[in-house]
């Protein structure tokens, strides 16, 4: 073979390996498609912020909210959570010139179709106090 033609073949051989590892690499990386579910949110149209002792400053698609104790709370929607629903919380500020005791934590988590449970905690509080303690908060359901 002359050298012309090896140096085609030889690019020709890179641009096969190239292209499968690129074709390989674009087919792990696509996402798939989400099921409908009855009723499933297509979008994240469920969102609260809440003052620590319960109380909603804002929310869509809330229905019901419940303060369970210390640090425990429930809210209720109108529409079904998908299981492949992202739950999203933070720990707020009581107000701006409140940067809140140490740490803070929350936990979001499915409590039925269409009910999450929320747990706020303040684990590096001063003193004896337990770890459960009621925490301003703001959740979300994105689908």
């Amino acid at each position: 073979m002359n050298g012309t033609r090896k140096l085609a073949l030889g690019a020709a051989a890179l641009a096969l390996t190239v292209g499968g590892a690129f074709a390989v690499s674009s087919a792990s990386a696509q996402t798939q498609a989400r099921p409908k579910a009855s009723g499933a949110m297509a979008t994240a149209t469920v969102w609260a912020k809440v003052r620590a002792d319960g109380v909603v400053l804002g929310a869509e698609n809330i229905t019901r909210t419940q303060h369970l104790g210390i640090g425990r709370y429930a809210l209720e929607f109108g529409t079904d959570i998908a299981d492949y629903c992202a739950l999203l919380g933070t720990v707020n500020t009581n107000d701006v010139s409140d940067p809140g005791v140490g740490s803070a934590s929350i936990i979001v988590g499915k409590a039925g179709p269409r009910r999450i449970y929320i747990r706020t905690a303040t684990p590096s509080a001063p003193g004896s106090a337990a770890v459960d303690s009621d925490r301003p908060y703001s959740v979300a359901v994105v689908c």
